[in-house]
């Protein structure tokens, strides 16, 4: 499919358990829009309980056999897996375009992103080896193995349909665990072609599950007993709740939640380039972005060079429906996400920061019903405003003006958020000091969105991430698996009569 092409399945989006789609108990359905268009697209099954116990118990069922199987035979499937999501990118990225609003090319690269970590869960039967020590004492050898959870769940958010759940159940699969998706109700559909693909690559029947709902059925999979792991992705609040409700239960967790992404630019930095980096960074995905940048930090003098070059490009931002191959931005996911980030751009008003570019009330020709905001600038924000230190998730890009590189390091280590950052500098003892004393998970220099690669692991710092462990990489081959420490010795080694003291290398 083509940039030109569109999604148009108009097919209610239902579960997916034990290897098929099924509306299970549904009494509910939800619409689905097309954000661009703001018309109802298609209609989302809402779960119960019921349909959570089904899914749980079928991912239970399959835990077994699933666990025993070789990790290079699980490796083979997701081998095969990969094989189908590149041959099937741009008809995933046209579904995740038609119903989160991100231009083409921008699906196009989250869905890349995604079969990046897909690659690495194929290379499980290395990631998965332990440790051995030959004679730990005499007679006595001692190795370690990791061994899969069980059941484990992903609650994912609306920003990344595709991404984001490729970094939690490819991982968690290959490992030898089973998996439960609870999607986001806004654009779901991405969720089912990634379960059909699963199936044509040969994963047994109930290996994967998709469970459609809203806050009960996240409730109801939280709380159920054979759910070991927990991995989410949303705003700080409900990462809070989940992590301490799953924790309460004994269940392992990660929940990753918001961000205020700062860029700072340095007097000696490349202007047009710090530029750049902020338009797509800022503006990108309409903001919808936990890795977007909302802050940047001008240090010294920088801001009357950069400020009058960022507005105008701002201001010449192409909007549209995100199938136009020429379009730059997209609209935003809901109405209701519309009328927030607007509310917000009046409170910045209210609380004094200068206003340079207003997208408010935009409208785009032939879609003057679409979820559509322009790019927004605001200048002279100080750190007690509430559009500084709460997250937008728009395209609202704010503008704090600091004196020198240790104003501009306090600043942003006094922030709750410590997802990402950047600095955009030519001096490489700035870049290494920067690097060292930021207090934040992920960090860029000269590079705007510092999302790492699937090998490294995605997780921020502070009110960012709740549970001690960052998604994909080896940080989430150990969450979704656990070690194990064998020791052994044989009868002809061992003395004759009881042992009494603690046993030491001898």
């Amino acid at each position: 499919m083509s940039a030109a092409h569109s999604y148009d399945d108009e097919r209610d989006v239902t579960h997916y358990i034990g290897g098929q789609r099924t509306t299970g108990e549904a009494t509910r359905r939800q619409e689905v829009f097309n954000p661009a268009t703001g018309a109802v697209a298609r209609h989302v099954v809402l779960g119960t309980r019921g349909d959570v116990e089904s899914a749980v118990a079928a991912a239970a069922r399959a835990f077994p056999a699933w666990a025993q199987t070789p990790p290079i035979r699980r490796a083979r499937i997701m081998q095969r897996f990969l094989q189908l999501m590149n041959a099937r990118r741009d008809e995933l990225a046209a579904i995740i375009t038609a119903e989160h609003g991100k231009v083409f090319s921008d699906a196009q690269g989250e869905v890349a992103r995604g079969i990046d970590v897909i690659e690495f869960a194929c290379g499980i039967p290395q990631l998965l080896k332990g440790d051995y020590t030959d004679q730990v004492s005499t007679g006595i050898d001692n190795w370690t193995l990791r061994q899969p959870l069980g059941v484990a769940i992903g609650i994912t958010p609306f920003n990344f349909p595709c991404m984001v759940p490729c970094w939690m159940f490819p991982v968690a699969i290959a490992a030898g665990n089973t998996f439960v998706l609870k999607p986001s109700e806004r654009d779901p559909s991405a969720s089912l072609m990634m379960a059909e693909l699963l199936a044509e690559a040969g994963l047994p029947a109930s290996v994967f599950n998709v469970v459609q709902g809203d806050k009960d059925v996240v409730e109801a999979l939280i709380d159920h007993p054979e759910v070991k792991a927990v991995s989410f992705v949303g705003s700080t609040p409900i990462a809070q709740s989940i992590s301490e409700r799953a924790s309460r239960a004994g269940k392992r967790v990660q929940a990753l939640g918001g961000a205020k992404n700062h860029l700072v630019v340095m007097p000696d930095a490349d202007i047009d380039k710090a530029v750049d980096a902020l338009i797509g960074a800022a503006y990108g995905s309409a903001g919808e972005r936990c890795m977007a940048v909302s802050v940047a930090v001008l240090v010294g003098d920088t801001a009357e060079r950069l400020i009058p070059v960022l507005t105008e490009r701002a201001r010449n931002l192409k909007i549209g429906n995100g199938v136009r191959p020429e379009v730059e931005m997209g609209p935003v996911v809901t109405r209701a996400a519309l009328e927030r980030i607007e509310g917000y751009i009046g409170l910045g008003v209210e609380e004094g920061a200068s206003l340079l570019l207003d997208g408010r009330g935009l409208r785009v020709d032939g879609h003057e019903a679409g979820f559509f905001t322009g790019a927004t600038l605001f200048d002279h924000v100080k750190p007690n405003m509430r559009i500084y230190q709460e997250e937008i998730f728009g395209p609202v890009l704010g503008c704090v003006r600091v004196k020198d590189f240790a104003e501009a390091v306090a600043l942003i280590n006094a922030h709750e958020y410590a997802n990402g950052v950047s600095c955009y500098t030519s001096d490489g003892g700035i870049a290494r000091a920067f690097s060292r004393q930021i207090e934040v998970g992920m960090v860029g220099i000269n590079v705007p969105i510092p999302v790492p690669m699937a090998w490294h692991g995605f997780g921020g710092w502070k009110r960012s991430l709740f549970g001690d462990m960052h998604v994909y990489g080896e940080e989430g081959v150990r969450f979704y698996t656990r070690q194990k420490s064998v020791m052994q010795r044989w009868p002809d080694s061992i003395a004759k009569g009881a042992e009494f003291a603690m046993p030491t290398a001898k």
